[in-house]
């Protein structure tokens, strides 16, 4: 299922529209059917502000184990092992969910709608974040601005790290990650972990990319409703032209 949100002013004229890709579709822009019930609550926010931005949201594959298998783009690592504790055998086809947005969305999309098609960009939640930003890296000459939240990045870590340094990043026009402070709970330790190896992350981004931004977000969890209360901070980074 793809979701699409059209600004308030689509109809009025002829006027063309940058576009933003985000994952886990089903949580994006209300909270009837979403997930947990809980939803971003995006397609309000943007009434609200009438900001001029198409948005599509590609739904999560919620059989088995096929989130993870598509928002990563590698077999799960060293890290991924001994943080779960055992090794994962999932993970693999990021490369064929990113092939499916390029080649047969986008441009689907782009024929389909009034777009700006070279002002692409693409957001995400956990894994979401995950493979927004290797998306980045495989394609920066297409998705200009990338959001990551709260970004899964352990399961991949030895393999992004090494794509990111890789990379030609100098197409991406920014890039915004957070983390909050209680993602994982009342463990001190793994908190630490996580939030020290996506900050290392981030550090190796913004010595690539001309406009970042890393926000530390203060009692900040891994749920919706902590992500709902960011999302206006992370729409007006992108989008701040606007």
């Amino acid at each position: 299922m793809i979701r699409v949100y059209l600004p308030k002013s689509y109809q009025e004229g002829a006027k063309r529209y940058p576009v933003l890709y985000m994952h886990d579709g089903q949580n994006v822009f209300e909270d009837e059917g979403s997930i947990k019930g809980v939803s971003l609550g995006l397609k309000d926010y943007l009434d609200e502000k009438s900001l001029e931005i198409i948005v599509v949201a590609i739904d999560l594959n919620t059989e088995g184990e096929e989130r993870i298998n598509e928002y990563c783009p590698w077999l799960h690592g060293e890290t991924a092992k001994e943080i779960l504790g055992y090794a994962c055998p999932s993970g693999g086809k990021g490369e064929e969910y990113l092939d499916f947005i390029i080649s047969e969305l986008k441009p689907f999309i782009d024929r389909k709608y009034r777009t700006i098609e070279n002002e692409t960009s693409m957001a995400g939640i956990s894994l979401g974040a995950l493979i927004s930003t290797y998306a980045a890296c495989r394609y920066p000459h297409v998705f200009k601005k990338i959001a990551a939240l709260s970004p899964g990045y352990y399961r991949n870590l030895e393999e992004i790290e090494k794509f990111i340094v890789q990379s030609d990043l100098s197409g991406v026009e920014k890039f915004y990650m957070d983390f909050g402070t209680k993602e994982l709970g009342e463990d001190e330790a793994l908190q630490f972990r996580f939030s020290t190896m996506i900050s290392g992350v981030y550090e190796m981004l913004d010595n690539k990319i001309p406009d970042t931004k890393y926000e530390t977000i203060e009692k900040g969890e891994h749920n919706y409703a902590s992500f709902k209360t960011r999302i206006p901070h992370v729409i007006s980074y992108l989008y701040s032209d606007l």
